[in-house]
């Protein structure tokens, strides 16, 4: 099976191409070669690569900026991958979009389900919101994957940040009334690998089609996260750093952040018949992996 993953550079594609084997050839392409606000680009690209599924991973993720440049993620995150799911469709190929819990108000008590009333708070919620409405209107063929929290060996995110705060705070003060589950980017991956076998396998199956909620195992927040990744740097040796929780008040942004993340995988999990790990363990895996690699 062979993957043409948008978004190169991206935490998901990059765990997408660490993934690749003899049985899952990975080509993960980015600008300039690969543009999605380009449909001409789009075109190219699937026909010289001849990929099985068309995974859409590229985004942009720069929420705050967003409030102020919403032009520009809306031409990324809604009309780019319009064009991927519609590039895919011309091809006869299903497509896999990756979203997002912003598309949510994060005012529920409860986890969302996928048939929960949508209501993004921000420009980049808005943004995403609107892609996935493109693609489903562009390619049947769909899957529409909204997770959360993302993180990993790749890139920049969260947990990395709080290592990097390591290096010079003995106490870090982190947002404790915003909850969700932190999703490592290589269970992402393998995810999104059983997603397009299940595509591949059952072309006409609906119930493999539309939208699902794919995120780590569990929930906490984001000085509950912190305070795991810490726990596990002091583990291994790693100097101790307190996290002081404070409230989204204590911290203001240029875009507000949902209070409630969580996300209902039933669906999902049902549909693919595919379980995402515990987020506890994908921290530890990361922790393991970056305490390896050289930096």
């Amino acid at each position: 099976m062979r993957l043409l993953v948008t978004g190169r550079e991206g935490q998901v594609a990059q765990a997408l191409l660490a993934l690749a084997s003899n049985e899952v050839e990975v080509v993960a392409l980015g600008r300039p070669v690969l543009d999605i606000t380009d449909r001409a680009s789009v075109d190219r690209a699937i026909a010289e690569h001849r990929p099985d599924v068309v995974v859409n991973a590229a985004a942009y993720t720069a929420v705050d900026k967003a409030e102020s440049e919403e032009d520009a993620a809306l031409a990324v995150n809604a009309w780019g991958a319009g064009n991927v799911a519609a590039s895919a469709a011309a091809a006869g190929l299903p497509v896999i979009h990756v979203s997002t819990d912003y598309v949510f108000a994060g005012d529920k008590a409860e986890p969302y389900r996928e048939d929960d009333e949508t209501g993004p708070q921000g420009a980049y919620g808005r943004s995403k919101l609107e892609g996935e409405r493109q693609v489903a209107a562009a390619n049947p063929d769909h899957a529409i994957l909204r997770t959360a929290w993302v993180y990993g060996p790749f890139g920049a995110n969260f947990l990395k940040t709080m290592l990097r705060l390591s290096e010079t705070r003995d106490e870090v003060r982190v947002v404790a009334d915003q909850r969700g589950t932190p999703t490592y980017a290589p269970d992402i991956a393998e995810a999104i690998v059983a997603v397009a076998r299940a595509l591949r396998r059952e072309p006409d199956d609906r119930g493999l089609r539309g939208v699902f909620h794919m995120v780590s195992g569990g929930e906490t927040t984001w000085a509950g996260f912190a305070e795991a990744v810490f726990e596990r740097l002091a583990a291994g040796g790693g100097k101790t750093v307190r996290v002081v929780p404070i409230t989204t008040a204590d911290y203001p942004t240029p875009a507000r952040r949902p209070a409630n993340s969580r996300l209902d995988t039933s669906r999902f999990t049902s549909a693919f018949d595919h379980t995402m790990p515990a987020w506890t363990d994908g921290v530890s895996r990361c922790m393991a992996l970056l305490a390896k690699t050289p930096s």
